[in-house]
């Protein structure tokens, strides 16, 4: 296929989109501009602005209303359905400011990992984790407004159709790679642990390793859930932490539910789930002024979770292990959950891990399929890996 989409509004961004359809023509490839505007009708494009609205589980009339904001979020919703359904999409780039750069990312999150996926965007300079969530999405900043070409936006916008031609057109090398993929968790705290897994793993499976940053465990339920991976070690949940704490490394809610939803084998474990994660030590919330704080860097403060809050994660977590159906094994390494929890470290605290296991141990449930595992070894152990490495063939061939 060497189909790319172009998606823009194109009763703003038409001289933008006819200039990038022209550049990757020169490539050879066919395009195919989408139009999610929603003031007029440009006559001129492939895919005019109804028909992405139709694509909306209440009809275009639901998109193609006078509220901006209204329509632009509900363009959001059919573009999304809209995008994954057609046939031949080789890559996309999306053009827009704010408004189309919020339309046009869901869809192109929903895309599956390794098609290409540009978007210029005014807004790509700050912020980009609301857009690009767990996708492969490049972003590039437009530089200058996208109202019209002029020698900065030609360059930049001949950049972005340059790259997506050579992503399309240009060859991925093949290793050859026949292993099935495991998804695996990590943090600093744990590499010890996760390095080894690796090591032990690799001969006969290709370990798939996510930083547990909020992204990383969002990509890796994303896999997951589209079948790219086929087990899991998720040693590091410390992504719950700051979601039920307020950090700013939370993977949202759905922690944990592409093993719910798909039923592949899980191992898991409690680590790195001594501290939520902030930036730097001004950023940190004021009513945590009294709090047992590690500076990890400039950039990232830790702060020691307590026993309640330890609590409270052990019911969260045992309650979503309790609606996997799978093979399920989850290990407790009660000699500590990170690199700086063992005796001596600054984040030891074995009345704060106590509470955290008795809340796993009193709310989960043990199924013939579901077992709850306790270790008296430190998470980054090497005796701790042997016990992950055990319950790993367990869940993957039985016993």
């Amino acid at each position: 296929m060497t189909t790319a989409y172009l998606i823009g509004t194109c009763d703003t961004k038409a001289e933008e989109l006819s200039y990038v359809a022209g550049c990757l023509h020169a490539w050879g490839m066919d395009t195919r501009v989408v139009d999610i505007g929603t003031r007029s009708d440009a006559g001129w494009v492939d895919i005019p602005a109804a028909e992405v609205a139709a694509y909306h589980p209440e009809g275009a009339a639901a998109v193609l209303v006078d509220d901006r904001g209204r329509a632009v979020s509900a363009m959001a919703t059919a573009l999304e359905r809209f995008l994954p359904e057609q046939g031949d999409v080789a890559g996309v780039i999306a053009l827009g400011g704010s408004g189309g750069t919020s339309a046009a990312a869901p869809a192109m999150r929903a895309l599956p990992i390794g098609v290409p996926k540009i978007i210029v965007s005014t807004v790509a300079s700050g912020n980009v984790r609301r857009y690009v969530g767990p996708a492969d999405i490049m972003m590039m900043n437009a530089v200058t407004d996208l109202a019209g070409l002029n020698s900065v936006s030609r360059r930049v916008l001949a950049n972005a159709a340059n790259a997506l031609a050579g992503a399309v057109l240009g060859d991925v090398p093949s290793a050859g790679d026949q292993r099935p993929a495991v998804g695996l968790s990590m943090f600093g705290v744990t590499t010890e642990c996760v390095g080894r897994l690796v090591d032990a793993l690799s001969a006969d499976y290709e370990p798939l390793v996510f930083h547990a940053t909020g992204v990383g465990g969002e990509s890796l339920e994303k896999l997951v859930d589209t079948g790219a991976i086929g087990a899991v070690l998720d040693v590091t949940l410390t992504e719950v932490c700051d979601l039920l704490m307020g950090g700013e490394l939370s993977a949202g809610e759905d922690r944990l539910g592409a093993a719910i939803r798909t039923r592949i084998p899980f191992v898991g474990s409690v680590g790195a789930l001594d501290m939520v994660n902030f930036g730097p030590r001004e950023t940190v919330p004021e009513r945590y002024h009294d709090r047992l704080f590690y500076e990890h860097n400039a950039q990232v403060t830790l702060m020691r979770t307590t026993a309640e809050e330890n609590r409270r994660m052990g019911y969260w977590i045992a309650d979503r292990l309790n609606r996997m159906e799978g093979p399920v094994r989850f290990v407790l390494p009660e000699g500590g959950v990170s690199a700086i929890d063992r005796p001596g470290q600054p984040f030891h605290d074995p009345e704060a891990d106590q509470a955290l296991f008795d809340a796993v141990r009193e709310r989960f449930r043990p199924a013939p399929q579901r077992r709850l595992v306790s270790t008296p070894y430190n998470v980054n152990d090497p005796e701790f890996t042997r016990e992950l490495l055990v319950c790993f063939e367990q869940v993957m061939h039985g016993g």
